[in-house]
Parts: structure tokens; C-alpha cells; sequence
């Protein structure tokens, strides 16, 4: 059983290969145990005591062998945990002579830490099962030729041949064909993405109709595949706030309990009978055990955060998935967000006496090496400027440099006065663009409105959001006209425009007066209102490290109704979290008292404790079971893709 459990030195790790249950060494021997038990019971019934005494000696040996080495291995880095205490109940009812109750507790004992070792392997496999996405075989172009090779030797550089329906090997560009891929297995989008030449692709994705040339970007050991499953099995061990709090319990607890166990059977001898009252001390220690608090919430966490990677959405940990269940209200940035990210040059409205090409130039200079999104619609309608000398950033305004040796400015109407241009930016505003003001040797050249289109499936998860009663706000550095336009059409009503980063981060804060907070950005340019909030969500985290690596959750594809599933997937893990704490906090309670006023033997002790355990495990792992509604629904597309996987056919899709 895990470390926090058991106290065991942290040497046996769950199993990385999959297994069946009874493939698991423990469950051998606890079955082993079981047999031997009952085997000494019907000998003592068929009145033959002394073999049932022998067969409930070698059960407990048997039994014992799968906690007891590991105590002992704890105990010499002085770590003690709940198998000290089952170790000290196993040998001192050994030494009283009841052999048959050291038995039942090691018989009973084995049985938990077999199925808690199964059951967090089992959630492990289950994350792990994605690298099986990776072919077999991978058809790569070396000196002209198609040549198959195993996926381990692609590398950076190669060109891989995709055919119809095959699986893609590792990351790359596409660097010939246009086809479908389909990236549920990854995203989990369910429509397929068209891709063409200069298209990133990644690992696992399922090619469409066409033939693919795809330049590798990674190798397979470093592929997108690869590096999900790193964090995700990294984010596992990380412990969330309840788990914190289990072990803060069991640790003071377990010392405790051995000093209370010691003054009951010390006082007791004193007014007693010393005999009875050890037995009772023994009972004690088995009763205040707490593994069932200690293994509650991991078992929770790495079902949940497995689970939560195939609906696409990457939990960075149990403290990221507690918080994300706990979130009350949503905080969405714009651009990327919202919107598809792809904003476009809509219209050039041009100063009197001035050329349309003119402003659009001023403008693209100034843009030339900008990363900022709408920097790409300006270079997209002139593509090839000449790029503008001391260009400086001013933060939330615009940028200032030097055209053709005068002074040239690009920025929001407010930090630019539009001039005679002002009705034109209203109106651009209303119907939802982004107005940008050209000034060129201090005079106004035009505006130049840009409008990035809201995502298709925004309005269907902002409904779903509100009626899972969660508060929704737009936070944009974009203005209040175009602002309200976008977040009318998704159906939002609380707009804050005209934000800095700095202002996203305090109206953050401010939100937080109705409850726990996620911000949803793009993990870099909303890195202030991010680290503020209570969960940090990035976009499209598949092939942004940053963002990975920045978020507490990231949604791997790009479709927002990612979003809605991710916050019921996490609160259903907290309501289990929640129930498994209790469950575990009232057994100890109960049980204490019981045994020491003898109310209850160690065999029923045993028996109730364990018993509670396998509760916990079982309902930990039920946070790692889809819900009906958990998955997008399949499409036409998708499912064609599915088929063609399964089938390998590559006919072209009906």
C-alpha cells in the first residue's frame, strides 16, 4: 500500500505493465491467507484444534508477508504509519495466543493493500494505454525511398508518410497533402481538422481521406503523446488539499493512537486484569487505523486526473482538481479564447486625402515582428512590409516607431485620437471588430477594423456553465463596443473591456467574493490573471509548452465545451473526495470507543476496518468512470475515422 498508507518505505511501486487481478502477487497471497483461515476453522470444527492452530499460524505468516517487510523497512528511516500499527495488533495477538484473530487481521489486512496496489495501477494504465496510439510501423522517406521502420527510430527531420486511416508516429508539419485529421483521441474534438501544407499535426491523430508528407518535429520519446503523460503521472503524485489534509490526520494520529493504546493497557493492568486490558490496547491500535482516511483521496485523484485526460482536458495534480471542483465562477479571456484566434482585416477606412495601401503599409511596418494576434490579420493583408525601425510596445495601448524616418503609431482609439474617423470606429466597434488607429508624422492616416469570428461552440458552453450555476465574465483588453458585441452573441453579460494585465488580475481578486475562480486564458499574455485566480485554465495546450507548463488544467484541443465538462468531471471527484473523508473520519470515531471498553473484539475490528477500506477504494475509483454526456458526441466524420482505424480501409469516406 501506498507510503502514507502503510508506512512502507515507498519500494513497491503499482505495477507498470497491465495485470489481471489475480495476477497481482499480493492477492495471490492474501487468497492464499483466506484459504488457510477457513481451513483452520473447519479443522477446529472437525475437533481437530491443534491443526486449526497451525493452518491460522501459517495464514498469519502468509498474510503478514505482504506489510509486515515493509513496516519494518519504514521503521528503519523512522517512518511509522498504519502498518506499524498492524504489525504490532499481528504480533501481540500472536504472543496472547490468539492466533486465530492474528489471522483474520493479516488475512484481511493483505486483501485492502492488494486491491489498493491494483486499483491505482489500473487508473495509471489507463493514462499510459495513450502511448499505445503510436503505430507499430512508420513508413518514413530516406534517399527517395518509402521505407518502414519501427516508431523509436523516427527523427527530427524525417518525412513521414501518413496514408488514409493511418495513425500519425510523432509531431510534425505537414510538408505535402491536404486531408482530415482526426484528433479525438488527443483533443478529444470531435470533428475532424483539415490540414495542408505548413499545418502542425501531432502523435495519435488519425488521417482522413487524403496523403499526408509530414516533416517529424520530435521524436516519439519526446512527442506530444509522451510529454501529456509525463505531466499527468508527474501531476498524479502531486497531493491536493484534502490529501494534504489525510495525511496531516493520519501522521500526529498514528503516535497518538500507540500512546493511547499504551496508557490503556498501562492503567488498565494497575486496576485489572493485565491480560485483558493488552488485548483491548491491541484492539485499540487496529480501531484508530487510519489507511482508509490516508488511501481515500489519492485512489480519487489519479482515477479523476486519468479520466480527465481522455475527455482532454490536462489536471496538473489533486490541489488543481480540487480547486477546479470547487469553482464558482469563470473568467474568460477574448481572443483564443472566445474567438477562433484567426482574426482577419475586415475593413480600411482611410483619412480624407489618403490612400488605402498607404495606411494599411504604415500599419503592416509596424507590425512586422509583433507576435501579438492581430499582428498576424495586419501581415496577413500585406505580407511582405518593410519593417519599422525603434519599435517600442507600449502594454494594453498600442506600438510607437519609425516609417520611412518619421514617427509612426498603431493603437486603440483612446491612447490614438481617431479624428474626424470617430463615427467610423463606433460603428466598425458595434458590429463587434477591433478598431486599430493609424498615425503617421503625427497625423491621422485611418483605422483599420479587425474581427476575430467567435468559436462556433462558445454560446453551447456558456449555457452549459450557467446551468451548472457558475457565474460567467468576459476579462478583455479589447473596448467595450466590439467587447459586448462577442459576449452578446455567446450569451455573457458581464463584460469587463479596455483591461491591462494587471487590471485582469485584480478584477480576478474581486470575483473571488463569490466563490473559488478559474481564469480561462492563453497561458502566456493573461500570465497575471492566471497566477491570481484559483485555477489557471490555458487553450489549445497541445503543442504550447508554455501553457502546459504555466496552467493548472489545460484543455488540449480547442473546443470550449471542454470546458463545462471538465468542471463536472471535477466536482463529481470532490463529492467523492468529500464522502470518503467522512466515511473514514466517523469509522475511527466509532470504532475507538467501541474497543476500548471491549465493546468489540479484534476480529470484527478487523473485519469492519477492511471492510470501510474496500469501500473507499471502490468509490475512489468510480471518479475515474465517464459519465453518459462526459464525451462530445461522435460525428459522421469521426466515426468514418474510427472505422477506417479499426478496419484499415482506406476508401475514401462517403
Amino acid at each position: 500500500m501506498s507510503a502514507e498508507c502503510c508506512g512502507t518505505d515507498g519500494a513497491h511501486e503499482p505495477h507498470e505493465q497491465p495485470q489481471r487481478l489475480w495476477q497481482v502477487r499480493e492477492v495471490r497471497l492474501a487468497a492464499v491467507a483466506g484459504l488457510l483461515v477457513g481451513a483452520g476453522f473447519l479443522a477446529g470444527w472437525a475437533g481437530s484444534p491443534g491443526t486449526g492452530l497451525v493452518l491460522h499460524g501459517v495464514a498469519a505468516l502468509v498474510g503478514g508477508v505482504t506489510f509486515v517487510p515493509g513496516t519494518l523497512r519504514a521503521l528503519r528511516h523512522r517512518r511509522v504509519g498504519v502498518g506499524t500499527l498492524m504489525t504490532i495488533a499481528l504480533v501481540g495477538a500472536l504472543l496472547l495466543g490468539q492466533v486465530a484473530e492474528a489471522a483474520m487481521l493479516a488475512f484481511l489486512f493483505a486483501i485492502s493493500e492488494a486491491l489498493e496496489d491494483h486499483s491505482l495501477s489500473r487508473a495509471r494504465q489507463g493514462l499510459r494505454a495513450l502511448l499505445a496510439l503510436v503505430p507499430d510501423q512508420v513508413t518514413v522517406l530516406r534517399g527517395g525511398r518509402e521505407t518502414a521502420i519501427p516508431p523509436e527510430q523516427v527523427r527530427v527531420g524525417d518525412r513521414m508518410l501518413v496514408r488514409a486511416g493511418e495513425r500519425l508516429a510523432s509531431d510534425g508539419t505537414v510538408v505535402d497533402g491536404r486531408s482530415s485529421v482526426d484528433t479525438a483521441a488527443i483533443t478529444g474534438e470531435s470533428v475532424p481538422v483539415e490540414v495542408g501544407t505548413g499545418d502542425e499535426v501531432f502523435a495519435g491523430s488519425v488521417n482522413g481521406t487524403g496523403v499526408l508528407t509530414v516533416e517529424a518535429t520530435a521524436a516519439v520519446a519526446d512527442n506530444s503523446l509522451a510529454t501529456v503523460v509525463r505531466i499527468v503521472e508527474d501531476a498524479q503524485r502531486r497531493k491536493g488539499v484534502r490529501q494534504r489534509i489525510a495525511d496531516r490526520i493520519s501522521r500526529p494520529l498514528v503516535p497518538a493512537v500507540m500512546v493511547l493504546a499504551a496508557l490503556i493497557a498501562g492503567i488498565g493492568a494497575l486496576l485489572g486484569d493485565p491480560g485483558t486490558w493488552i488485548e483491548r490496547a491491541l484492539v485499540v491500535l487496529v480501531a484508530a487505523a487510519p489507511c482508509a482516511l490516508a488511501i481515500s483521496v489519492p485512489v480519487t485523484v489519479i482515477a479523476a486526473v486519468g479520466t480527465a485526460s481522455r475527455l482532454g482536458v490536462l489536471v496538473k495534480g489533486g490541489a488543481a482538481l480540487e480547486a477546479l471542483g470547487a469553482v464558482r465562477a469563470v473568467a474568460l479571456d477574448k481572443t483564443g479564447t472566445l474567438t477562433r484566434n484567426d482574426p482577419a482585416v475586415v475593413e480600411i477606412v482611410p483619412a480624407g486625402g489618403v490612400d488605402r495601401d498607404r495606411v494599411l503599409a504604415v500599419a503592416a511596418a509596424l507590425e512586422a515582428r509583433s507576435e501579438h494576434p492581430l499582428a498576424a490579420a495586419v501581415l496577413a493583408a500585406a505580407p511582405d512590409p518593410v519593417p519599422a525601425e525603434e519599435v517600442t510596445a507600449v502594454p494594453g495601448s498600442g506600438l510607437d516607431g519609425t516609417v520611412d524616418g518619421r514617427s509612426a503609431r498603431l493603437g486603440k482609439p483612446g491612447w490614438l485620437d481617431p479624428g474626424a474617423l470617430d463615427r467610423e470606429v463606433t460603428r466598425l466597434q458595434d458590429a463587434g471588430a477591433t478598431v486599430a488607429v493609424v498615425e503617421h508624422d503625427h497625423a491621422v492616416l485611418g483605422i483599420i477594423g479587425i474581427r476575430d469570428e467567435l468559436r462556433p461552440e462558445a454560446a453551447e458552453a456558456i449555457r452549459a456553465l450557467r446551468a451548472a450555476g457558475v457565474a460567467v465574465a468576459m476579462l478583455t483588453g479589447d473596448n467595450a463596443r466590439t467587447a459586448t458585441a462577442l459576449a452578446g452573441a455567446a450569451g455573457i453579460t458581464e463584460v469587463h473591456a479596455g483591461l491591462r494585465p494587471e487590471d485582469k488580475a485584480a478584477l480576478v481578486r474581486r470575483l473571488r467574493d463569490r466563490g473559488a475562480v478559474a481564469m480561462v486564458g492563453d497561458g502566456i499574455n493573461d500570465a497575471p490573471a492566471l497566477a491570481t485566480a484559483d485555477v489557471g485554465i490555458a487553450m489549445g495546450a497541445m503543442g504550447t509548452d508554455v501553457a502546459v507548463e504555466t496552467a493548472d488544467v489545460a484543455l488540449m484541443g480547442t473546443d470550449l465545451r471542454h470546458l463545462p465538462r471538465a468542471l463536472a468531471h471535477a466536482r463529481r471527484a470532490r463529492r467523492i473526495m468529500l464522502q470518503n473523508i467522512a466515511l473514514s473520519a466517523v469509522l475511527v470515531l466509532a470504532l475507538v470507543p467501541l474497543a476500548a471498553f471491549g465493546l468489540l473484539g479484534l476480529a470484527t475490528v478487523v473485519f469492519l476496518h477492511e471492510l470501510a477500506e474496500v469501500f473507499v477504494i471502490a468509490n475512489g475509483v468510480r471518479a475515474g468512470r465517464l459519465r453518459p454526456g462526459s464525451a462530445p458526441p461522435p460525428t459522421p466524420e469521426r466515426v468514418a475515422c474510427s472505422e477506417r482505424d479499426r478496419t484499415g480501409d482506406q476508401a475514401p469516406r462517403p
